[in-house]
């Protein structure tokens, strides 16, 4: 088990990401789109990202499971349900495509990067862990699960 597994919370994680693309965007070279145009593409793929995590936070309250990315043991339920029949990490899916709609709006395509970054990220020291503790707790319904829902989209 890696030293980082675990220890950043991914909304936090996320929100450094979108100040450091903030960041980049500002000495990095942009691509001309007009304005309400950017902005329009932005929300639409920031509010399908929001309504993503909002489904999956939703269902886990709904299940009276923890939502806390944290403590993936503490899990008293394996929601399959709702958004979880599209994907098995809802909120990260959602996440990543706030990171998306962020990286329209900066129209910097280097600032791809970000949401990028955080996908792997996601995936190596969050994703990764909870699925071993999943796996402990749920054995072959997870395994199960995992077999016909895919990790992303």
């Amino acid at each position: 088990m890696s030293s980082l597994e675990l220890k950043i919370p991914p909304p936090l994680l996320a929100l450094v990401i979108g100040l450091g693309m903030t960041l980049l965007a500002r000495v990095l070279p942009a691509i001309e789109l007009p304005y309400p145009l950017r902005l329009i593409l932005c929300l639409v793929i920031a509010s399908i990202g929001g309504a993503y995590s909002l489904a999956g936070a939703i269902a886990f309250r709904a299940a009276k499971t923890t939502v806390n990315p944290m403590t993936p043991e503490k899990t008293s339920s394996l929601v399959q349900g709702g958004i979880y029949n599209l994907t098995r990490n809802p909120m990260y899916v959602g996440l990543f495509l706030v990171l998306c709609g962020w990286t329209v709006f900066l129209m910097s395509p280097l600032v791809a990067i970000g949401p990028a970054g955080f996908m792997l990220w996601i995936k190596h020291f969050q994703i990764a862990p909870e699925e071993r503790a999943l796996t402990e707790l749920f054995g072959e319904e997870y395994v199960k699960y995992k077999l016909r829902v895919r990790a992303w989209f």
